[in-house]
């Protein structure tokens, strides 16, 4: 049995599809196991990665622990996971950890998510994605608006990745051995900038859409709105004074899953439906049917949140910003109503 945390986020939900159709026994921690039944061979049940012991329930005959970061609960919800006897903890971090700075609020909460696990005495293996492509779902409000999208950054190549190929090679680490101990950076397989995706996705819609750059202090101002001021420097750190490089291609998804990572021109086609304006208002209301990340309201002194822990969920710029509105919403009890922000 593997237990997948965040399963209804965008890579928990292409992880909970992969293994399902593997054949494996999948159950899927989620919010309210009322609202998503049983069945396909995937078992719902809820579970609070910051309550430990109401993981007991969930964690009992599982082998494999699909787990996100971030979670203050995390080291009693492993010794838990321990005394269950799992046997392998798969875990989502970030390519900033690779010679990053200690000091950076996004790369620490990081390192203490990997720490934890290193502590815990169960094997372990991290995946350090770069940039997710569904990041390109924030831009559904713009294009409601028009044919503009705009982005900081401009210069800022990434080499983005679909969540699906992350979940790909979690299947993989948790179903098969050889995988224990090691950390394996994950990106797609080209570096693109913001008017790159723009473009691309314009042609995949058949729409002419034009990219426009934020200024930074325009940028700034606006994520000041959103999180704490070190979650904002963090992000200048990584983008503006250019700290975090995730240009660089790499070989990870291809060496564990045996395939090239998809391109962003196949993500687009995948998810065409979620940007036509039938599908908008569904879209950003929330609905599971098409999905990261994101990272609305300032951080507040902290309360551990229910269910899941799943993220608030509110476009983001980039897999770091995803995972920084992650960690503040497991410390702060916000939740968000949108589907493409994990």
């Amino acid at each position: 049995m593997i237990l997948v945390t965040g399963a209804t986020g965008n890579i928990g939900s292409e992880l909970v599809r992969a293994l399902a159709r593997s054949g494996e026994p999948v159950r899927a921690l989620v919010r309210s196991a009322k609202a998503q039944p049983s069945s396909n061979g995937v078992e719902y049940v809820t579970g609070d990665l910051n309550s430990p012991d109401s993981m007991r329930s969930a964690l009992t005959g599982v082998r494999g622990l699909f787990l996100l970061p971030g979670y203050q609960g995390m080291s009693g919800t492993l010794a838990e996971a321990e005394k269950a006897g799992v046997e392998r903890v798969v875990l989502v971090s970030s390519s900033s950890i690779e010679g990053g700075e200690p000091g950076n609020a996004v790369t620490k909460y990081m390192m203490d998510s990997e720490q934890a696990v290193r502590d815990s005495r169960l094997p372990w293996t991290f995946l350090r994605s770069f940039g997710f492509m569904s990041n390109a779902l924030q831009w559904i409000g713009q294009l409601q608006a028009g044919d503009v999208v705009r982005a900081p950054w401009p210069d800022v190549p990434i080499a983005v990745i679909d969540p699906h190929d992350i979940a790909a090679v979690a299947a993989v680490a948790l179903t098969s051995a050889g995988h224990a101990g090691r950390a394996y950076t994950l990106s797609g397989p080209e570096p693109l900038r913001p008017a790159d995706r723009v473009a691309i996705l314009g042609e995949v819609l058949g729409r002419p859409l034009t990219f426009e750059a934020q200024p930074d202090d325009e940028a700034r101002a606006e994520m000041s709105k959103a999180m704490p001021a070190e979650y904002v420097a963090a992000f200048f750190r990584f983008y503006s004074d250019g700290t975090l490089d995730e240009s660089g291609v790499r070989p990870d998804v291809r060496d564990v899953t045996g395939r090239p990572p998809r391109t962003f021109r196949d993500w687009a086609r995948a998810h065409a439906a979620a940007f036509t304006s039938n599908n908008l208002s569904a879209e950003r209301a929330g609905l599971r049917a098409t999905r990261k990340p994101a990272r609305r309201p300032a951080a507040k002194k902290p309360s551990p949140p229910s269910g899941s822990g799943d993220p608030w969920r509110t476009g983001c710029l980039t897999s770091a910003w995803r995972k920084v509105r992650l960690v503040l919403v497991h410390r702060s009890g916000r939740r968000c109503s949108t589907s493409w922000c994990r």
